[in-house]
Formats: C-alpha cells, sequence, structure tokens
C-alpha cells in the first residue's frame, strides 16, 4: 500500500510509522496510509527560511511571474491524472475539473496580474511620497518587501488542488516560500500535486514543501516573519488562532472558515421570469457540486414568502433529475462526500436542522446510486430543507458541510432579507438575484460588512458570470465574522499580504536611491543627447529632458477649439469666463497645455522610444492664459525592464510651468522603450 510522503528539508520523507488509512470516498478501500511521525517540523521551517526565503528575494517580481506562468504550463499538462485521483476523493468530472482547472487558473491569473500591476524590482513602492517637511527636503515613502518567514498553509479537504495554489500563488509572487498542510481526507490528491510541482524543476528548491498527517508541533516553530493561511471550519479557526506561537510572536493568521452562506431572491423574480429560473438553477448547483462540500455554498436560501412554495416545487424538481453515484460514470451528476466520517457528519447536522424545518427533498438515510454501493461509498442524497418560522435559530448556525440547504422565507422587503442574511453573523458569499436595482442595491449596501463578496444575478451578466461560489483570483476570498474575518487571494492585496509595509523618511535624493524611483526634489541629469535617443539599458533614473518656453496665443486657443469641437465658454466667452472666480478670462484647454508640452519635449526622428502608451495622474494645477509662456521638464522616474521582450517601459514625471515658475500642469508619460539590439 502507498505511503505518503512528506517534502521537507529538501528530500522526501517516508513516515516512521505505518501510517493510518485513507479510503477512496467511492468503494471503501483504502487508497493510501499517512503519517508525519519523524519529520523534523522546525528544521522544514528553517529549510524554508534559510533555502527557499533568500533565493526567491533575489528574484523580481516578473521573474516569479514567469516561473508561476511555466509551472501552470507544467501542472496543465498533467491535468488527466489529477482528475483521476480526484474522482477517487467523490467528485465528478465537472468537481474535478473545478478544483484542477481552477488552480492552475489562478497560477496563470497571478502570473498575468504580476507582470502587469508590478514592478521589475523586488521591491514594492506603495502610494504616493508624503511631504513631511515644508522646504522639501525631507519625505516618506510606504515599502513592501517579503516577509523573511515562511508561509504555512493548512488546507481543508474539499479542494485538493485548488486550495493548496490559491494559496502559493500570491505567497510566491511576493517572494515568500510556502508549506503545504493538507487536510488528510483527500491529501494523497495534494501529495502528487506536490511531486509533480517538485518533479517540474520550474520552482527554486525551498520554496514549496510540504507535510502529510498531523502538524504535531509546526505551530510551536512560528516566528514573528512567518505566516499562516488556514481554511476549514470555524471552530478549528478559532484554536489556532490562540497558539501560543501565533500570540506570542504576533503571527499575521488568515482564517476562511466554512459559513452560512445565503442566496436572496428579489420579490420581482416570479415564476417565468429569467430571474426565478436562474435563482433555482444556481440553488442546486450549488447543493450539488463537490457534493455541497464547498465554503461558499448555499445555507440559507432566501426568498419572498409569496414565492417559496414555487420556489420549492421548482427545486424539488430539478433535484429529482440529478443523479448520484460513481464519478466514472458519465450519467452520474453527483458523487460522494469524502468520507463515511464526513457523511455521519452532515447526518447528525441535518438532526438539528430538521428540528427547525420539514423536508422538501430527500432522505438522509437513503440513495439511489448508479454504479456504486451506497453504503460502502459516502453517498448521500440532496437534502432541501423548508423553515416556515425564519426566526428559528438553527438555520442561521447550524451548517451540514454537504448537499444540504433550507429555504427560508421573508416578506418581500429588502431589510426584512438583509437581517436574516446578517444572521449568519458573517459569511464568505452571497449572492442577490434580481433585476430591481433599487432592490440590489439596498440589500447589497445592507449585507456587505457581513460579506467577503456578493454578487448581484440576473439576465444582464448571467452569460458571463462564474457562479455564487466560484472565488477569483483578481478578488478578494474570505469574509469577517463566523468566515474566518481574513481574506485570501485578492489581486495584489493577496501578494501585499505577505509582504512587510515600511514607512521610509529620508531626503528625496536618498528616496529615489533606495527606492529606484526618481522623487521630487532629487538633482536632474541634464545630458546633450536626448534621453529619448537612450536605449533602455543606457537610462537611468533621473535623465531629463527640458524644453521651452512657447508662448500661448489667443489664436492657438481659437484654433485648438476649432479643430476639436471644444468651445466651452471659459476657452471662447471672455465675459463669461471672466465672471468665473477660478479663471478671471479666457485660459487656454487644459489638452492643449498637455499637446504643447508634448511638442516641446518629444525628440521626432526614429529611436528607441517605441510608443507612448499612456498618460496617468493628470492635475491642471494653474490656469493658462493667451500670452502665458510654457516650459516642461521631463525626468525618467521608474524604469521598467520586461522580462523576456526587446524593451520595457519607462515612467517619465512631467511637469508644465509657465513663466513665473508655478507648475500649470503635472502627470506622468508612460513609454516603451527598446533595448539595445542584439548582436550575433
Amino acid at each position: 500500500m502507498v505511503v505518503l510522503r512528506s517534502y521537507v528539508s529538501g528530500s522526501w520523507q517516508a513516515p516512521d510509522d505505518e501510517g493510518a488509512p485513507l479510503r477512496d470516498a467511492v468503494t471503501g478501500e483504502e487508497v493510501a496510509r499517512i503519517s508525519s511521525a519523524g519529520v523534523d517540523m522546525g528544521a522544514a521551517l528553517r529549510h524554508g527560511r534559510t533555502a527557499g526565503g533568500p533565493v526567491l528575494r533575489e528574484l523580481t517580481f516578473h521573474q516569479r511571474a514567469a516561473l508561476l506562468k511555466a509551472l501552470a504550463s507544467h501542472l496543465r499538462e498533467h491535468r488527466e491524472e489529477l482528475y483521476a485521483l480526484s474522482a477517487r476523493t467523490g467528485a465528478t468530472m465537472g468537481d474535478s475539473k473545478f478544483d484542477v482547472d481552477g488552480g492552475i487558473g489562478v497560477l496563470f491569473g497571478y502570473a498575468s496580474k504580476g507582470k502587469r500591476e508590478l514592478p521589475n524590482d523586488t521591491v514594492l513602492v506603495e502610494g504616493n511620497v508624503e511631504p513631511l517637511g515644508k522646504g522639501g527636503t525631507f519625505v516618506g515613502q510606504h515599502l513592501c518587501t517579503p516577509s523573511h518567514g515562511v508561509a504555512v498553509q493548512i488546507n481543508a479537504f474539499n479542494f485538493p488542488v485548488w486550495g493548496p495554489l490559491e494559496k502559493l500563488a500570491p505567497a510566491f509572487l511576493a517572494g515568500v516560500p510556502s508549506l503545504v498542510k493538507p487536510a488528510s481526507q483527500t491529501a494523497y490528491l495534494t501529495a502528487r500535486l506536490v511531486e509533480l510541482i517538485v518533479e517540474s524543476g520550474v520552482l527554486p528548491e525551498g520554496s514549496v514543501q510540504m507535510v502529510c498527517g498531523d502538524p504535531r508541533d509546526l505551530l510551536d516553530h512560528l516566528t514573528e516573519q512567518d505566516i499562516v493561511a488556514f481554511t476549514g471550519s470555524a471552530s478549528t479557526a478559532r484554536l489556532l488562532r490562540t497558539h501560543p506561537a501565533i500570540v506570542g510572536n504576533a503571527v499575521r493568521f488568515n482564517a476562511e472558515a466554512d459559513s452560512l452562506n445565503c442566496s436572496i431572491l428579489g420579490p420581482d423574480a416570479a415564476p417565468g421570469t429569467r430571474e426565478f429560473d436562474l435563482y433555482v438553477k444556481q440553488l442546486v448547483a450549488e447543493m450539488t457540486v463537490k457534493a455541497g462540500q464547498k465554503c461558499t455554498a448555499i445555507r440559507r436560501a432566501i426568498v419572498p414568502a409569496a414565492l417559496i412554495d414555487d420556489v420549492a416545487a421548482a427545486a424539488r424538481d430539478r433535484l429529482s433529475k440529478v443523479t448520484v453515484g460513481n464519478p466514472s460514470d458519465p450519467d452520474v451528476r453527483m458523487g460522494a462526500l469524502a468520507g463515511l466520517d464526513q457523511r455521519e457528519e452532515v447526518r447528525r447536522s441535518l438532526k438539528a436542522l430538521l428540528d427547525a424545518s420539514q423536508t422538501v427533498f430527500g432522505d438522509p438515510e437513503h440513495v439511489d446510486v448508479i454504479g456504486a454501493d451506497a453504503e460502502r461509498g459516502a453517498f448521500m442524497s440532496p437534502i432541501l430543507l423548508r423553515a416556515d418560522d425564519a426566526g428559528r435559530a438553527e438555520p442561521h448556525e447550524v451548517e451540514a458541510f454537504g448537499p444540504v440547504s433550507t429555504l427560508l422565507p421573508y416578506d418581500g422587503i429588502a431589510e426584512q432579507a438583509v437581517e436574516l442574511a446578517v444572521r449568519g453573523r458573517g459569511s464568505l458569499a452571497g449572492s442577490i438575484v434580481t433585476a430591481d436595482a433599487d432592490f440590489a442595491r439596498r440589500v447589497v449596501l445592507g449585507t456587505a460588512p457581513w460579506h467577503g463578496r456578493l454578487l448581484v444575478l440576473n439576465s444582464e451578466d448571467a452569460a458571463e458570470s462564474t457562479g455564487h461560489g466560484s472565488p477569483l483570483p483578481a478578488l478578494v476570498h474570505g469574509g469577517p465574522g463566523r468566515a474566518g474575518g481574513g481574506e485570501e487571494m485578492g489581486g495584489i492585496r493577496g501578494v501585499v499580504h505577505h509582504m512587510r509595509r515600511t514607512a521610509v523618511q529620508a531626503g528625496p535624493a536618498m528616496l529615489t536611491s533606495i527606492t529606484g524611483r526618481w522623487v521630487p526634489g532629487t538633482d536632474r541629469t541634464v545630458t546633450d543627447e536626448h534621453p529619448f535617443r537612450k536605449h533602455l539599458e543606457d537610462l537611468r533614473v533621473g535623465d531629463t529632458a527640458a524644453g521651452g518656453p512657447r508662448v500661448v496665443t489667443l489664436d492657438d486657443v481659437e484654433h485648438f477649439a476649432e479643430f476639436t469641437g471644444d468651445t466651452f465658454y471659459a476657452h471662447m466667452d471672455e465675459d463669461a469666463a471672466r465672471a468665473n472666480p477660478f479663471f478671471g478670462g479666457r485660459v487656454a484647454h487644459g489638452y492643449l497645455v498637455v499637446s504643447f508640452a508634448a511638442g516641446l519635449f518629444v525628440d521626432p526622428p526614429p529611436g528607441p522610444v517605441l510608443a507612448n502608451y499612456g498618460l496617468e495622474n493628470l492635475r491642471f494645477l494653474t490656469p493658462v492664459k493667451p500670452g502665458d509662456e510654457l516650459s516642461v521638464t521631463l525626468t525618467a522616474k521608474q524604469i521598467t525592464p520586461r522580462e523576456g521582450a526587446d524593451y520595457g517601459e519607462v515612467r517619465w514625471d512631467t511637469d508644465v510651468t509657465n513663466q513665473e515658475g508655478a507648475s500649470v500642469a503635472k502627470y506622468d508619460v508612460l513609454t516603451l522603450v527598446a533595448k539595445r539590439p542584439k548582436h550575433d
């Protein structure tokens, strides 16, 4: 029999004992054995800090992003193998793709965001430069640098591929190594995933480790630089959060806990509407995908009292068509729970729920299955309940982590729907299905403080919606209160979560040197060679071009107005413009100022500058009147080479001034600049 190994301290390690059996959720057969006996947890964490961390911190964000993309491509080639193992967890092919493809998609997503939204640097400059003195010689800037620890991830059993990868991606992109601790029930799938990662050779040694089995004293060895991300039950999250090492060392702790997520049907969504059909379809899908074993699944279906009979009938009809059984059978639409223990746990929770509700569909003790034994496998019928007294505590406090949901009536008023929703005391995800914009706004604003994510579903977005319970790497995944109080992923927010924010106070020149970004007040470098004639490698932060002056005439203003069609009164009507206390007379168009500035700093012949691809942070500071003289100073502010490309990006600080030296416009110009040609 296969005994799962841990990957720690640079090698695969078999346990010192025979381990505990892990069973196929469909057949009950033993799949593997699991134990962490003999694993030195402290040594594993030290290996991550001393071997993985330093190598990752030497790489830039773009280099790490490229490695994530390469890993995603490698794993995509092994999906069929992962699907096959996933079936042994009770997952259908649709469930398996949700887990496997979803996890790989997170890697691709973070690879793309890292390249597009982060600098090709090892440090992230955050926010604007803060002036700290009147003379401009004392300024501050926030920097984010990688934590010098290990991101310890403790995962749930329901997503053995997506769970590890959604945590690995932002940690790796931040420059922090990971130690994966999978839930035992489905650890054989995560173990194979990590084997594929290690075999690929894509990621630096020490950047990924895995412990199979009991974590034992793992948390005892945490330091103030380590980070813990937990997914699982709310009760376990509370225990971990109060661990002495976590409390004593102020270890950053993120919990994503199971929650009593809800879906609210708007009173406008009567039978026959697109929204009614979408609601019922989504409800049944959330009950049956992964056999309801999703931390985001709909547990409370909050519907208008006038529509509850219709919803119950429509959902019952759909559920009657759901086939349960062996996931290898293409006719099966719902597989097994993760194991017999999990099924018994769901049945125990159901007993409490049934004290406050009645059954609309299903029998917790009986289900007809296809291609399997209903008792040897962890099979269970979908169970739809109805609690006509929505005020009872049980539906808002008891979660059956399986294919179970409860219909709850409200009076059709948004505020009552909100009241029921917030009784869950914090949820990962909620949805509102309605075409009524006013109802949607009232419910969203009322429930937002209690939810990590809200989906407003109707005919407008249905075709592209990823559904009620689908985490997306660009958005936060977490929730307040019972849901754990954390935020996983969340785009660049998820990356910064693994970094340390530091406020640096210094003079402009020193801050420029530290951050690699030009700060106003730092000396500029003006040479005989225009900076637009320099290839990317030859440019330096602070390289400057200056142009002007150019007089703005009344003819210029009138010609620009006629040419563009912008005949706003401030440019064309002297009396009206004089009556405006801000202008005091006719003024030049802001975009005329920007256009003249471009003419003053541009270098016309072909050269390394390939394109102007943007302009950001534009502010018009002082009105420009006919007769004013414009000058411009263009300074290389940030230089970002692109990995694997023959060009990079240059951000130019642009300051347009008048004859008195006052700034009339400030903005950043973004250009693509070629690298030096490669010669054979």
